[in-house]
Formats: structure tokens, C-alpha cells, sequence
């Protein structure tokens, strides 16, 4: 095999190792949070006064809100690989990157704003469903503020070399990311708020 096709072909490789690598670390991320959403589970058939002690502390219309906030940020996903990948258009990727950090703050500040009201209602770590709810939403949020500093890190870190039509690879893995971390959200959002 010729010394010219090898670099033809290393950056395709680097790319499959790269998308798979995604693919298995959400595989992972997968079982975490079936651990999480199992704990709480658990957690509500064991106390059956769920309800009482702990449901009539929650505001669901400011989540559900904030809900709609996380979903729509990955709308700009969508639009950001979009931008990129169909028309090379940097401006378009760097303003929907803009709104998913936007949005992402916005959906941190709604979880701070919701932790602090259960704090001053006497939900904390110590009570037997605060104590799994602050996990599962705390690690949550961790990811959220995890995929913003990605987000970041892609909108201004690529200055030197910006994505374009052929090379978006970086976009395309933080949007599996991003979405993974709406779909989570979305079940944890059912179980915890709605059932």
C-alpha cells in the first residue's frame, strides 16, 4: 500500500474511530442513567408518600418551561450542522451555536432558580427524596454544563482551522451529544415531574 493512500485514508478512519467513540460513550451514559432513573424509581415504589412530601415542592409549569428551552436549543443543533455541513456557512454555525450556549444557560439558571426554591421549602440532600433528585438532576445538569463548554470550545476554539462543508465532524458528534442530553432530560422531566 502506497504512502499516499494511507493519508488519503487516515483521516476517514479517524473519523469513523472518532464517531464510534461517541457512539459508545453515550452507550455508557445510557446505563448511567438507567442506574439514576431506577433509583428514583425505586425510591417512589418504597415512599409511598411521594406525593405529599415532596411532589407538592416542584413547579412544573417553570419546568416544563425550562423544558421547552433545552428542546428548542437542540433545534439549533439542527441548524448549526445545517449551516455547515449543506452550505459552509460560518456566520449561520457561529449564531446557532450562540443560541444552544444561550439556551443551555438559560436552562442552568431554571434549575438553579428550582433547586433554590426546594431548598427554602426544606428539600435538601438529607430528605429521602431530595437526596435522589438532586443526584439525578445535579448530574444532568453537570452534562448540560458540560455540552455548553463543548459548544464554547467548538465556537471559538476552530478560529485557526473553521469547520467547512467537507470537515464538521466536531459538530456532528456534539450534536449526538446534545441531543442525547434532551432525551434524557425529557425522561427524567416525565418520571420526576408528570407520573
Amino acid at each position: 500500500m502506497s504512502e499516499m493512500h494511507m493519508q488519503e485514508t487516515a483521516p476517514v478512519a479517524q473519523q469513523e474511530n472518532t464517531k464510534l467513540g461517541i457512539w459508545v460513550f453515550l452507550g455508557g451514559e445510557v446505563v448511567f442513567f438507567i442506574s439514576l432513573i431506577l433509583l428514583i424509581a425505586f425510591t417512589r415504589l418504597t415512599h409511598t408518600d411521594y406525593d405529599a412530601q415532596f411532589r407538592e415542592h416542584l413547579s412544573i409549569p417553570i419546568i416544563a418551561l425550562n423544558t421547552f428551552v433545552l428542546v428548542t436549543s437542540s433545534y439549533f443543533v439542527v441548524r448549526a450542522l445545517e449551516a455547515i455541513s449543506y452550505k459552509g456557512d460560518q456566520k449561520g454555525l457561529r449564531n446557532n451555536m450562540l443560541m444552544i450556549i444561550v439556551l443551555g444557560l438559560i436552562f442552568l439558571g431554571g434549575q438553579a432558580f428550582e433547586w433554590s426554591e426546594l431548598f427554602a421549602a426544606g428539600v435538601d440532600l438529607g430528605n429521602t427524596y431530595g437526596s435522589p433528585f438532586f443526584t439525578v438532576t445535579g448530574l444532568h445538569g453537570t452534562h448540560v454544563f458540560v455540552g455548553i463548554l463543548w459548544a464554547v470550545y467548538l465556537l471559538f476554539g476552530h478560529r485557526r482551522m473553521p469547520f467547512t462543508k467537507e470537515n464538521h465532524l466536531g459538530i456532528e458528534n456534539f450534536g449526538l451529544y446534545w441531543h442525547f442530553v434532551d432525551i434524557v432530560w425529557i425522561i427524567l422531566f416525565t418520571i420526576i415531574y408528570l407520573i
